[in-house]
């Protein structure tokens, strides 16, 4: 019954970050494939509508377009960068390859009596990443901001409620960007800001009963935030039902296995502890591409848990605590593939169970987070860091062995032991150790040695889409330094990954 945001996905690597700001203020939202019908959009009778940005131009052959018919039905329309172009277009503006393309941090003014732009100041830094411009406005248009290369920057038809934003928004570099897409919901659209979190969680609940009835279900647990949020909600939506699989692929950080059974082993939900490493290091011997490593691992742990609905019997859904960032990097419709992620595009063909329900696939990690404080599950496990599912594969640049498993897992441990000791560990959201396949000269004890170098990666994040790298005190990645060279064998080089998210992803592979 809440006030609905419809977002019609283009296909743009921003575009889940819409709905997670939408969520944001409070206002109920969903994304929807640009390619919905006009009925299904009259159904869900949005009280405003949101075009996404996207990787193609709007003059070319298979260009992604919406229902011309979508412009007559009273609902309120933004329009963003891609969204922004195509709406131009369809209404009669003119559209053209820009001599000089934007991309990051902009310079904009903006003339703020327009409602998207009340309260803002009349110039601020926004994030652009365009190659194609509004070069005319259609017929009933304002231009309402510019940028020195952009001259439609922003336009509205305050009469019609339609506004088109040449740059996003969503993303945390624009500055107001949040005021700017509040004041679409709430002074155009008129929405009230009455969805919660505690609402997300009775509505997931509900889906998953209706989904899974008097069925068995299995879930994936690795003992992350993801996987334990979801644990949690098939728990209490269909209590015996669940069974809870921790496959542990022997990929695991130093003691992350046991501590995990520890954590779920001796409480309510049926729990099953399954050691595989050997199987895992036998089918990624030799392998040293990243994306075969995630696509064998997600083959892999599905045989996994395949054979243990066997030996249960009659299981038929398997459950995922897979969130939105894993699909958006691994290619959802129109998007581009980052990486596959080993639950998503790393599944294989066929799948021996009726369904698998992933009722986190559409939250941030942070929303994650606040659904599993809603739901009541220990800050501990809130909090804990994220971790991939390929484990340390992924984290190994080349060849996956046992020698370099090692390695890395007494590195990574100096490396959080010490991040723990001098209190950073609250602070920085994201941290690791990454064993390249790099090898160089040192010496150590007067004799030349020729070891791997390893890195070191720490990033702040709200969403995990977007990314800064980690200011860690010279001080501590010193003492983290002379510790891993001096008690872990085969490192005789440390480096500090300082890039941000874009352009380099979180994890190295």
């Amino acid at each position: 019954m809440h006030q609905k945001i419809l977002i019609l996905d283009f296909g743009g690597q921003y575009n889940q970050l819409i709905a997670r700001r939408v969520r944001e203020a409070h206002v109920y939202c969903e994304v929807k494939p640009y390619s919905i019908s006009l009925e299904e959009i009259k159904k869900f009778a949005p009280a405003g509508i949101i075009f996404t940005g996207g990787p193609k131009s709007v003059y070319e052959k298979g260009a992604t377009l919406c229902p011309p018919e979508i412009y007559s039905l009273g609902a309120p329309v933004l329009g963003i960068c891609y969204g922004a172009q195509l709406m131009a277009y369809q209404l009669g503006g003119n559209v053209i390859s820009a001599e000089r393309r934007e991309y990051g941090r902009t310079q904009v003014d903006f003339k703020t009596a327009s409602p998207l732009f009340d309260g803002c100041p009349e110039s601020a830094v926004v994030w652009m990443s365009h190659g194609v411009k509004i070069d005319k406005p259609p017929e009933g248009f304002e231009i309402v901001a510019k940028s020195e290369a952009c001259p439609v920057a922003a336009m509205e038809d305050r009469q019609k409620d339609f506004y088109g934003l040449q740059f996003h928004p969503e993303v945390r570099h624009t500055q107001n960007g949040f005021k700017i897409l509040k004041n679409f919901l709430y002074k155009v659209c008129g929405c009230a800001g009455d969805w919660q979190m505690a609402e997300y969680a009775k509505t997931a609940i509900e889906g998953i009963r209706r989904k899974a009835g008097g069925g068995k279900v299995l879930l994936a647990l690795s003992g992350g935030v993801d996987s334990s949020v979801a644990a949690a909600l098939f728990s209490k939506a269909v209590g015996k039902q669940l069974t809870c699989v921790f496959v542990d692929h022997g990929l695991m950080r130093k003691n992350e296995g046991d501590e995990i059974e520890a954590v779920f082993g001796g409480g309510d939900i049926n729990f099953i502890r399954v050691n595989a490493g050997e199987r895992f290091l036998a089918r990624l011997k030799g392998v040293s591409e990243p994306e075969r490593k995630r696509k064998i691992i997600g083959e892999e742990f599905i045989r996994v848990f395949e054979e243990e609905g066997k030996k249960i019997g009659s299981v038929d859904y398997l459950a995922q605590g897979t969130i939105y960032p894993d699909v958006i990097e691994s290619g959802a419709g129109d998007a581009a593939v980052i990486k596959s992620h080993h639950n998503v595009g790393g599944l294989p063909d066929f799948v021996d169970f009726k369904e698998i329900i992933e009722p986190l696939r559409f939250l941030f990690k942070d929303e994650i987070r606040q659904l599993g404080r809603e739901l009541g599950l220990p800050d501990f496990l809130v909090r804990r860091q994220p971790f991939p599912g390929p484990g340390l594969a992924i984290r190994i640049i080349g060849e996956v062995t046992e020698e370099r498993l090692e390695i890395l897992r007494e590195a990574d441990w100096i490396f959080r032991e010490e991040i723990a000791k001098a209190g950073l560990d609250g602070e920085i959201h994201q941290y690791f150790a990454v064993l390249t396949n790099m090898r160089s000269v040192g010496v150590m004890g007067d004799e030349r040695t020729y070891d791997y170098t390893l890195a070191l990666r720490g990033v702040n994040t709200d969403d995990f889409m977007t990314a800064d790298w980690a200011r860690i005190p010279f001080d501590i990645l010193e003492k983290i330094s002379n510790r891993i060279v001096n008690e872990v064998p085969h490192i005789n080089r440390i480096v500090y990954d300082i890039t941000s998210k874009p352009p380099s992803t979180i994890e190295w592979e």
